[in-house]
């Protein structure tokens, strides 16, 4: 039965602001780190896509599919390895996840033809499958529930600052060395973090600052809970879905102008490979700074009203909508490129709140199968379909066109962001409810 493993979602788990201790800061820092290196060994693909179509003389589609092979493998794989580290440990499984994907990458480096590149590259995805999920439930379990919209999209951001990292100093590796030294560059950073993460975070520790028999609780529910209980745990409301669906299509926005942006200002704007992935690395950027802002004004604009941090992601999603859609039919030029930016500075705004709403809406032992379940759907709505589906379009109308179609999505979210607003206070109230009978 359900209620009988209820557990409190939508106030503060008792950690209060005194204790936030140098620590959890250092977890915070390092986790965030491996989030860095996991999307370097991602998107270090992106910058040196005019190599390696000119090398192997790939198709949009083939390109494509050789960044979509690493969401598709995330999101198949996210949610029975997330319930796995639920189990196993989640510190072990960081660990485990952050040396499988740089190795991997380092198999990019020796990948003779368009095969074995994808097959690396599915590796890749492997190792990064639930780290997301797994990683996000680490940095909550040891900060307080107020902080959780701002924590999300900080932890979330982080991978569009190691999109920056992996794009701009993979081009110009690539431009001097080669793109398989680009490849080997990012596969080193990423070993380098996972020995110093190891030595550094321990369950031991993190149980410290944890509250009193929580870390033990939340351990215990996690083995003990069944499957059916679980599912009823990810979906008992329609808002917790309709979080899961909004944030999964708004992705699509992000995922498909990180991957073409380097080929996009290479074909329109004359730019050589290093300079292209310079330059794209700056709207990356500008992402990952607008999920932080966004992430922190939800916080702060829902403080005396639960409902708003979905009107804020709405908000942002109709922002992106109407910036990308004038931006990407404006003629080419310095005017364009900064209208560009500004819809890219909200195109990714909604995933702080996304992801406070799923810990809002569910019990905190299933926290990294839940998301699992976010990231499940960040990567089969939006961050799989992107890159394979924008440059399948490419290959027939121009890449131009294909990213004129790109700025419907966050148009679709926001309605799914709506439906799920005009549930969330019963929904909440009926939770709350559950949990006062379970606990009698």
């Amino acid at each position: 039965m359900l209620m009988q493993h209820v557990e409190h979602t939508t106030g503060d788990v008792p950690v209060k602001e005194a204790d936030v201790r140098a620590y959890a800061w250092v977890v915070f820092a390092l986790t965030v780190g491996l989030l860095l290196s996991d999307y370097m060994s991602r998107q270090v693909l992106n910058a040196v896509f005019p190599l390696l179509k000119a090398s192997w003389a790939l198709s949009d589609t083939q390109l494509g599919s050789l960044s979509s092979v690493v969401a598709l493998m995330v999101g198949v794989l996210t949610f029975p390895l997330s319930v796995l580290a639920d189990r196993w440990g989640r510190v072990k499984s960081i660990v485990l996840m952050a040396a499988m994907w740089s190795l991997a990458t380092l198999g990019c480096a020796l990948a003779t033809n368009h095969g074995e590149m994808l097959i690396a590259r599915a590796f890749v995805g492997i190792g990064e499958a639930a780290y997301g999920s797994v990683g996000i439930a680490v940095v909550l379990s040891i900060f307080p529930a107020r902080l959780r919209s701002t924590l999300t999209g900080t932890f979330m951001a982080g991978g569009a600052f190691g999109s920056v990292l992996g794009m701009a100093l993979g081009g110009t590796v690539a431009a001097h060395l080669g793109w398989r030294s680009a490849f080997g560059t990012m596969a080193a950073l990423g070993l380098v973090l996972v020995i110093v993460y190891r030595f550094i975070v321990t369950e031991k520790r993190l149980a410290l600052l944890q509250p009193a028999n929580v870390g033990r609780h939340v351990q215990g529910l996690g083995v003990r809970m069944s499957l059916r209980t679980l599912m009823k745990g990810l979906f008992s409301t329609r808002s917790v879905v309709c979080a899961y669906i909004g944030s999964g299509i708004h992705l699509l926005v992000p995922a498909a102008m990180w991957a073409w942006m380097p080929s996009f200002l290479n074909r329109y704007y004359g730019m050589p490979v290093s300079k292209a992935a310079m330059s794209a690395a700056v709207f990356v950027l500008i992402t990952g700074l607008g999920m932080v802002v966004c992430g922190n004004l939800a916080d702060r604009l829902s403080k005396r009203a639960r409902e708003r941090k979905w009107m804020a992601a709405i908000a942002f999603c109709l922002i992106c909508f109407a910036l990308l859609i004038i931006g990407l039919r404006m003629p080419a030029g310095p005017l364009q490129l900064a209208v560009i930016g500004l819809g890219m500075f909200f195109s990714a705004g909604a995933s702080g709140p996304s992801g406070a709403m799923v810990a809002n809406l569910t019990p905190p032992s299933i926290h990294a199968s839940a998301f699992a379940t976010l990231t499940l759907a960040n990567n089969l709505l939006g961050l799989a379909p992107a890159a394979i589906l924008t440059g399948f379009i490419a290959d027939r109308i121009g890449l131009l066109g294909a990213l004129q179609l790109v700025p419907f999505a966050p148009l679709v979210a926001a309605i799914a962001f709506f439906i799920g607003k005009r549930n969330y206070a019963g929904d909440l109230d009926r939770l709350d409810a559950l949990r006062e009978r379970a606990v009698r």
